[in-house]
């Protein structure tokens, strides 16, 4: 019994870190466009790259599929019944997998969607809440890296505030943390831009 959960566990995390590592804005960007995106623009394969020079449709099936990278591992591990800390960690491979994928020599996004889905299958409420400060800091300031940063600083605290009274989670107030580090960091350079008020708004090259 023991060596089954065991395995169900390592399973979990290889599944999370393949799904995670479908290059989807690459194949997007090769396949109707005939382009690397790594080699494009921000260097991402992410939507927002996928949008800016292949469309607006496969922008959007790029999004839906990576944030499915997300949710599907810890909806997976969620149906095997493996504790709070296994589920994390089956979102956090995924999350691995979409920024260092093994197909594209670890170039791959900068874990927006992909950290929405983690969040969506770990509490649904979280996740959409996470998407409705992005979707309004968006409509607003019409830049995608602005909405995506100020949509991860406010994710730990709509994590803690997530929680029943007297239920703090652990894990996953420290997994929000580290989701809300990581596009941070991801963001680096767009910060530089945001400062220096050169980062393009949606429609802009």
């Amino acid at each position: 019994m023991e060596l089954s959960s065991q395995f169900s566990k390592l399973l979990i995390l290889a599944i999370g870190y393949l799904l995670g590592s479908i290059p989807s804005g690459y194949l997007a960007g090769q396949m109707l466009a005939g382009i690397d995106l790594r080699q494009m623009g921000s260097g991402s394969t992410g939507a927002t790259n996928v949008l800016r020079h292949v469309g607006k449709g496969p922008a959007l099936i790029v999004f839906i599929v990576d944030v499915s990278k997300g949710v599907i591992p810890v909806l997976i591990a969620k149906a095997l019944l493996l504790e709070d800390n296994w589920q994390v960690a089956a979102g956090l491979t995924a999350l691995i997998g979409h920024i260092w994928p093994i197909w594209l020599k670890f170039k791959g996004g900068k874990a927006v969607a992909t950290g929405l889905g983690i969040f969506l299958g770990l509490s649904w409420p979280v996740g959409l809440a996470c998407l409705g400060i992005f979707l309004t800091t968006i409509s607003l300031s019409k830049i995608v890296s602005l909405s995506s940063i100020i949509a991860a600083l406010s994710l730990p605290l709509i994590m803690a505030l997530s929680f029943p009274k007297g239920e703090f989670q652990v894990a996953y107030f420290v997994v929000s943390l580290a989701a809300m580090s990581v596009v941070i960091w991801r963001h680096r350079s767009n910060l530089n831009r945001l400062i220096s008020g050169t980062e393009p708004k949606v429609g802009q090259s």
